[in-house]
C-alpha cells in the first residue's frame, strides 16, 4: 500500500494570494489548484487547469505549501474531487494544521470529504450552461461550517437562485453566497435585488480580480 505523502496529484498550481471568495475573504491563502475537471461552465475563468499541470506526491505539495508561512489552504480546481487523491490531501493538511476549504463545483459527492475542512459548493445556475450536473444529495450533507455559492449570469438566474434558495431552505443550513459573473452582470443590479429582496444571503465579488484582474497563480 502506498504511503499517504507518497500518493500524486496532479497540480496545475500552488500560490500564495489573498482569498477572493467565500467567508474568508481577504486572508492571506495558499491556494492548491488542482488539473482536471468534468464540467465546461460558459463562465469559466480557469480553463487553463483543464489539463497540463505536474505530478507532485502529497508530501511533496505539503512541503511547498509549508514554505508561505499561512495557516489557510483552498484546495480548488477545477474540480478537486475529480481526483481520487484529493480526499487523503484533505485530511493530510488538516492533520498538519491548516485551516482547509475546498471549493467544489457540486457535481460530485461532498460526503467523503473530512469534517474538518470547509466545503464551498456551488449550485451550477442555467447560465452557466451546467445546470444538470447538480449533485442535489449534496445539500444534505451541508454543515454550518460551510458554504453554498451560486454564480449568477443575469436577472433569469436570480430568479432561479432566489427559488432555490427557498425550496431548499439553504441560508438555514449554512451561509449563502450569491456572485455575480465577472463583467457579464453588474455588481450593483445583484446587490439591488438582494436588499429589495431582503434575502438572507452574502453578497461577494471577486476580490483578487479587482485587485489583479484575470491574471493566473493571483
Amino acid at each position: 500500500m502506498t504511503a499517504v505523502g507518497e500518493q500524486t496529484l496532479r497540480v496545475s498550481e500552488i500560490f500564495h494570494s489573498l482569498q477572493g471568495e467565500s467567508t474568508r475573504a481577504g486572508l492571506p491563502t495558499v491556494f492548491i489548484r488542482l488539473t482536471g475537471c468534468p464540467l465546461r461552465c460558459g463562465y469559466c475563468d480557469t480553463s487553463y487547469a483543464f489539463s497540463g499541470g505536474e505530478t507532485l506526491s502529497i508530501g511533496r505539495i505539503l512541503a511547498r505549501t509549508a514554505t508561505y508561512g499561512t495557516r489557510y489552504v483552498c484546495v480548488t480546481g477545477g474540480e478537486p474531487l475529480a481526483q481520487k487523491n484529493t480526499l487523503d490531501l484533505l485530511t493530510a493538511l488538516s492533520d498538519a494544521g491548516y485551516r482547509v476549504s475546498l471549493e467544489t463545483s457540486g457535481a460530485l459527492d461532498i460526503a467523503p470529504v473530512d469534517a474538518r475542512v470547509v466545503r464551498i459548493v456551488d449550485i451550477k445556475t442555467p447560465g452557466s450552461g451546467e445546470v444538470e450536473k447538480n449533485r442535489w444529495d449534496n445539500l444534505a450533507h451541508l454543515r454550518d461550517t460551510d458554504e453554498v455559492k451560486f454564480v449568477l449570469c443575469d436577472e433569469a438566474d436570480y430568479r432561479w437562485a432566489v427559488d432555490r434558495l427557498e425550496a431548499h431552505d439553504l441560508a438555514r443550513r449554512c451561509t449563502v453566497l450569491f456572485s455575480p459573473v465577472w463583467e457579464r452582470l453588474a455588481p450593483r443590479l445583484l446587490a439591488e435585488w438582494i436588499l429589495r429582496d431582503r434575502l438572507p444571503v452574502r453578497f461577494q465579488l471577486q476580490l483578487h480580480k479587482i485587485l489583479w484582474g484575470s491574471e493566473p497563480g493571483r
